[in-house]
């Protein structure tokens, strides 16, 4: 009796050991296939998350500072229509001096 209690105590012992060796071989076998992953990435130039926000934010400021200026330019053009476009369509546009030889 006391003997069989005893082989199932090493069996058991045995089969914690194969499950703690088998687990470990998979945690390595991740860490492994993750490093492989990093370095392909890392071949393909590519941005980081943070990199592709900031970027994505710049160009969102820009297009509406660039909206922004579109819209003034307009206003800016219509108050000149009003104000004195025919007056301001006779006139002859301002000439650039002629080039020095230097």
């Amino acid at each position: 009796m006391q003997s069989e209690k005893r082989i199932f105590d090493d069996l058991a012992k045995v089969l914690n050991g194969v499950a703690g060796t088998v687990a470990g071989m998979g945690r390595e076998a991740e860490a492994s296939m993750r490093e492989r992953a990093r370095e392909w990435a890392g071949g393909l130039d590519l941005v980081s998350r943070e990199e592709f926000d900031a970027v994505k934010t710049l160009a969102a400021n820009a297009r509406a500072e660039a909206d922004a200026l579109g819209r003034r330019v307009a206003a800016l053009e219509a108050a000149l229509q009003t104000k004195g476009g025919a007056a301001a369509a006779k006139t002859k546009p301002a000439t650039k001096p002629a080039k020095g030889p230097y």
